[in-house]
């Protein structure tokens, strides 16, 4: 990442130059909102967690698609989640995302998970909402990317290729691993509010 502001020429800097990075950056990695953290802004994304009560409790992970992801399993699963807009409200991003990533617009009470960091730095916001939806009706949107790698060629990949139900023990091997307080957060939510 790069400085927010960075203005100075001192010392042999090329601002030009800079500035050139930063844009070829963004563009590499398409970040639409930053929150400022010091000097560097830090993206953030917002998603929806849905949980349903089964023997156990069980909640939907969405297996990122693409070659990257193509055969990672355990630490791979996310929440559904994007990336939130330039002024766009948290929760309606995840809404909107959660649709996009699996064709279903989930309605009902709504938990509030907080956010964390993940390890790149992202800023990640997270609700949860009890519904008992059949991941085999998974419509994810598309994105295309240059493949193989410097070949000219591009490629059309579902953004999430897979959805699927998990007892907490094993979501939590699935699971990124910054993303497992998410799980704590929701049992310790459900746990409470059964007291």
């Amino acid at each position: 990442m790069f400085p927010a502001n960075h203005k100075h020429t001192a010392g042999g800097v090329d601002n030009d130059a800079i500035d050139g990075e930063k844009r070829r950056f963004r563009r590499r990695h398409d970040y639409s909102i930053y929150v400022e953290s010091g000097d560097v802004k830090t993206p953030e994304s917002a998603g929806l967690l849905l949980y349903r009560r089964r023997q156990d409790l069980e909640v939907l992970l969405a297996h990122p698609g693409g070659p990257y992801w193509q055969k990672k399993d355990d630490g791979a699963w996310t929440v559904p989640k994007g990336e939130i807009r330039d002024g766009d409200d948290p929760y309606a991003t995840a809404l909107r995302e959660f649709e996009e990533e699996t064709g279903l617009r989930p309605h009902g009470k709504t938990l509030s998970l907080g956010s964390l960091r993940q390890s790149g730095g992202k800023l990640v916001h997270a609700w949860a909402i009890e519904n008992d939806w059949d991941p085999a009706q998974l419509v994810s949107n598309q994105f295309t990317i240059e493949w193989p790698p410097r070949s000219g060629r591009t490629a059309t990949f579902p953004e999430i290729d897979r959805a699927n139900w998990f007892a907490l023990s094993t979501a939590r091997r699935k699971i990124l691993k910054s993303q497992i307080d998410f799980l704590n957060r929701l049992e310790a939510a459900l746990d409470s509010a059964a007291r």
